[in-house]
C-alpha cells in the first residue's frame, strides 16, 4: 500500500469513527434521568394502565424512572401539543392512542402535526371494540340486531364514551355500513356508558373492551361481535364483525409509543428494541391479556404506516357520519 492511499484509509477510517461514535455515546449515556411518558387520559383509562405497565419495565431494564403524566382534557390534544413541543431529547415520550389519527378530523384545529412532528418507536397493543347489548334486547348476535333495528328505526339507541371518541366513531362505522337509524347517546367516559347499559337505559353499547369484559364474562351484557381484526385472547368465542356479517368493521384500539421529531436515533433504536422485548416477555402478554389486551411490539415504519392508513380511514367516516368539527 502506497503512503498517499495508507493516509486516505486512515483519514476515512477517522471519519467513520467520528460518525458513529457520538450515536454509540448517546445511546450508551441514554437515560441517564427520569423520562416522562405523557398520556392523553386521566389515570385508570386503557392508554394509562397500558403506558403504567411498559414504563415499570422500562424502569425496571434501564435503570431510571420511566414515570407517567396524565394530561386529559381537549380530547388528547393538550397531551399531544406538549409532546410535540417537548425537546428531542428522549425524555419525553407520547403514550398515543387511537385519538392521534381521529383528531385530525375531528376538530379545526390541532396542536400537533401528526406526519411531521414525532417520531414513532412502536405499537405496544391492540384491543378492539365490542358491540354488546342488554339481556333484554331480542337479539343474540349481530345480524339479528341489525335486523331489529331497521324493523323499527329510530327506537334504538346506542352508549359510548363521548362524542368524537373512539367508540362514537366505531359506532357510526356500524350505522353506516349497515344503513341503521340507531341513536347515538354520548356520555362522559366509557364506565357511565356501560352503567347505562348496564342499567339498560341505552340498550346497545360500543365499548372498548377492556371497559365491558368483566360484564361479558359475568353474563350481564350479551357480546354480538368484535369491532377489530381478530378474534380476542381474551373472549375467543365472539366473533369479529366480519365472521358475524360479512362486514370488515375494524376498529382496534391501539396504543403506541413516539418521541418528538428530532430524537436522536440511537435513542429512538434504544426505546425500541427494549418495548419490543418488553411486549415478548410471557408475564407481560398474561398482564395485557388479562385486560383485554393482545400485545404487539412493532417497527417505526410499521408504526408510522399504521398512522397513515388511520387517518384516511377515519376522516372518511366522520365526514359519511356528518360529524362536525370542533
Amino acid at each position: 500500500m502506497t503512503l498517499h492511499r495508507r493516509r486516505f484509509v486512515e483519514l476515512a477510517g477517522a471519519l467513520l469513527a467520528g460518525l458513529i461514535a457520538p450515536g454509540r455515546a448517546i445511546a450508551q449515556a441514554y437515560p441517564s434521568r427520569a423520562v416522562k411518558v405523557i398520556v392523553t387520559t386521566g389515570p385508570g383509562g386503557q392508554g394509562d394502565t397500558t403506558a403504567r405497565l411498559v414504563a415499570q419495565k422500562l424502569s425496571e431494564n434501564l435503570g431510571q424512572s420511566f414515570f407517567v403524566e396524565n394530561m386529559g382534557g381537549g380530547g388528547g390534544n393538550i397531551a399531544m401539543g406538549t409532546a410535540a413541543r417537548s425537546a428531542p431529547d428522549g425524555y419525553t415520550i407520547l403514550a398515543a392512542t387511537t385519538n392521534f389519527v381521529t383528531n385530525p378530523s375531528l376538530y379545526a384545529k390541532i396542536p400537533y402535526d401528526p406526519h411531521k412532528d414525532f417520531a414513532q418507536v412502536s405499537l405496544l397493543c391492540s384491543s378492539p371494540h365490542i358491540l354488546v347489548v342488554h339481556p333484554s334486547v331480542p337479539a343474540q348476535n349481530a345480524n339479528e340486531l341489525i335486523a331489529l333495528a331497521k324493523a323499527n328505526p329510530g327506537k334504538y339507541s346506542y352508549g359510548s364514551a363521548g362524542r368524537g371518541t373512539p367508540a362514537h366513531l366505531v359506532g357510526e362505522l356500524f350505522k353506516l355500513a349497515f344503513g341503521l337509524d340507531i341513536t347515538h347517546v354520548p356520555f362522559n367516559g366509557g364506565g357511565p356508558s356501560t352503567a347505562s347499559t348496564l342499567g339498560g337505559h341505552t340498550p346497545i353499547a360500543v365499548s372498548a373492551l377492556p371497559t365491558a369484559i368483566t360484564y361479558v364474562k359475568a353474563g350481564n351484557l350479551r357480546a354480538l361481535g368484535l369491532m377489530g381484526s381478530t378474534r380476542s385472547s381474551a373472549l375467543p368465542d365472539v366473533p369479529t364483525m366480519k365472521e358475524a356479517t360479512g362486514q370488515d368493521i375494524a376498529a382496534d384500539i391501539v396504543n403506541g409509543f413516539m418521541v418528538p421529531a428530532g430524537t436522536p436515533r440511537p435513542i429512538v433504536d434504544l426505546l425500541h428494541r427494549e418495548v419490543v422485548k418488553i411486549m415478548a416477555v410471557p408475564d407481560t402478554k398474561a398482564r395485557l391479556r388479562d385486560m383485554g389486551f393482545d400485545p404487539v411490539g412493532s417497527t417505526p415504519a410499521e408504526f408510522t404506516r399504521w398512522i397513515e392508513t388511520e387517518i384516511v380511514k377515519w376522516a372518511k367516516v366522520i365526514r359519511d357520519a356528518k360529524i362536525d368539527r370542533q
